[in-house]
């Protein structure tokens, strides 16, 4: 309940403070431009607002002393939270409170000067008064703030992960909507991107948890999204940070794969659909990073095991149908003439054997697969044959 005018030596400071409350204000605020850096920036805090805030966090704290009602928190949380949307740190919103009760009692103590009723012990209250009234707004700015920072925190992430899904989908295409989803992901509007797919052990758990900071401190910046199945991810990756990247996703026990470099983020969709056909490429291993490029012919291979398979039937029937030993030999004869570039001589040396002998098993290979080796088109098909054999026997290991 208020006190009467007169109870108190104060109520005459207080009234004669409020009686100029908005020059106060517009003090204190050019106050904080002089001593705030944050302050002065009036594109992120407007001066009117310093201003507004000033004057009604002074009013109430002059009320307070000529009231028995205990504090309202309302002005002082309302000033954290929109310092906190401002993006003021809350070190520097802090400080502004300091800044303001120090301003207050000077007021205070100059106006009381010209009082004889209040003595010292009176201002010895005060003083008392006043900075327990100063650790309560304190108090309540901080509690604010950091709930207000949380969430905007999590509108941000919801932001970006609604930006990133859009980047997936396609539904991003016109270049104004796509550069101003850019400058909330903090991707480069043009440059070489590559997406990452990577396998969820659990629903709702990241597979590569931490790896946007990870990237960030090596310059490489990136937006994710978490699905159910899977956390994918565009990264800006110029040529010399491609190693970084590499090395970042690896630290993970995840199952990762990487698409294809691109230079126009609307084709971010397909780029997706080739990050996991390398994410499938992996086949049966536990964990591993797969580049789409780096067996791009493996990777559709394994996208499509039907097909794979026809392939293996019409062009390795000969082969496969063989006794187990024979079998196994003329294939891995066969791979090791394709790694060595289609020479005899190299083959042998990998193999341990002489380059007639490599000779004679590639003869044995055109016979039973009614293949020429000479033929570059029996070349492409065999190989492509054989690519298939090995991802699908990488599936079933017995076959």
């Amino acid at each position: 309940m208020s006190r009467q005018p007169g109870e108190s030596p104060i109520d005459d400071v207080a009234a004669a403070l409020l009686a100029r409350i908005d020059d106060l204000g517009s003090r204190l605020a050019l106050r904080f431009l002089d001593e705030l850096e944050t302050y002065r920036n009036q594109s992120q805090v407007p001066f009117d607002t310093i201003q507004t805030s000033c004057t009604r966090n002074l009013t109430l704290m002059v009320r307070h002393f000529t009231s028995s009602e205990p504090v309202d928190p309302e002005p002082p949380k309302e000033t954290g939270r929109l310092r906190a949307r401002q993006g003021v740190p809350l070190a520097e919103t802090l400080h502004a409170f300091r800044i303001g009760f120090e301003f207050l009692w000077s007021e205070l103590v100059a106006e009381a000067r010209r009082h004889p009723a209040v003595t010292d012990a009176v201002l010895v209250d005060l003083a008392a008064e006043v900075w327990a009234l100063a650790g309560e707004y304190s108090v309540a700015v901080a509690a604010a703030y950091r709930e207000m920072s949380s969430e905007l925190v999590l509108q941000r992430e919801h932001e970006r992960s609604v930006l990133v899904e859009a980047l997936f989908t396609g539904v991003i295409a016109d270049p104004a909507t796509l550069g101003e989803a850019t400058r909330i992901l903090g991707l480069p509007p043009r440059g070489r991107y590559v997406v990452v797919a990577a396998e969820v052990s659990t629903a709702g758990r990241e597979a590569l948890p931490g790896i946007e900071t990870t990237l960030s401190q090596a310059r490489i910046t990136s937006a994710w999204r978490l699905q159910p199945d899977q956390q994918v991810g565009v990264l800006a990756l110029p040529r010399d940070r491609e190693a970084a990247a590499l090395a970042a996703l690896r630290k993970h026990r995840a199952r990762v794969g990487v698409s294809p470099p691109y230079e126009s983020l609307t084709e971010t969709p397909q780029a997706l659909h080739f990050a996991r056909l390398a994410l499938v490429g992996l086949g049966d291993r536990a964990f591993g990073v797969a580049r789409f490029d780096d067996n791009p012919l493996g990777m559709v291979v394994a996208a499509a095991p039907v097909e794979a398979a026809h392939l293996v039937e019409i062009h390795l029937s000969g082969l496969l149908t063989l006794p187990h030993e024979e079998r196994v030999r003329l294939l891995e004869t066969l791979e090791t003439w394709f790694a060595a570039q289609g020479s005899a001589a190299a083959a042998g040396e990998r193999l341990y054997l002489h380059a007639n002998t490599v000779r004679y098993r590639l003869r044995q290979i055109e016979k039973h697969t009614g293949r020429a080796l000479a033929d570059p088109a029996a070349v492409r098909d065999l190989g492509a044959a054989l690519q298939a054999w090995k991802v699908l026997a990488a599936r079933r290991p017995d076959a």
